[in-house]
């Protein structure tokens, strides 16, 4: 058998391209939704996906505040914030974060399913989160994502 045609297929930085794919959060759960983000963020959703590159695609997430949670989580859950000084460490519900930052409630569940490090950070980036429907992307002309 000839070995050669066995080879992994290794992405280089000249033979990735990204694609633009927008989200609507309508009534949508944050953390299925966070997966599915994360996994076309990671670019794992490609044949060409490659772990230590970043072969993933951009993703603009629009209406993050219709995001929702199960169960009773809105209230319960806690995100804990800490300002560098001592006893400055602050825990807010996701009620409270939706009323200040509704983006952040998106933002931060799929930063928690990304890689830690300078790649993960760099994935991030591609992750755009709007409150209202309205973006700023049509030139892209983003598809939208199906559901997993």
């Amino acid at each position: 058998m000839d070995t050669q045609s066995f080879k992994t297929f290794q992405a280089k930085p000249s033979t990735i391209e990204h694609e633009w794919y927008v989200v609507d959060a309508t009534n949508r759960v944050v953390g299925r939704l966070a997966s599915d983000i994360a996994r076309v963020l990671r670019g794992k959703h490609k044949p060409t996906f490659t772990p230590h590159m970043d072969t993933g695609d951009y993703v603009v997430v629009v209406n993050a505040e219709e995001a929702r949670f199960t169960g009773r989580k809105e209230q319960d859950k806690e995100y804990l914030r800490y300002s560098g000084y001592p006893g400055g460490d602050h825990t807010e519900s996701p009620e409270e974060v939706r009323e200040d930052r509704p983006t952040q409630l998106i933002e931060r569940a799929v930063q928690g399913m990304m890689p830690q490090g300078p790649l993960g950070r760099k994935m991030m980036k591609k992750l755009k989160v709007y409150t209202g429907p309205d973006h700023p992307h049509e030139a892209q002309q983003p598809a939208p994502l199906e559901e997993a």
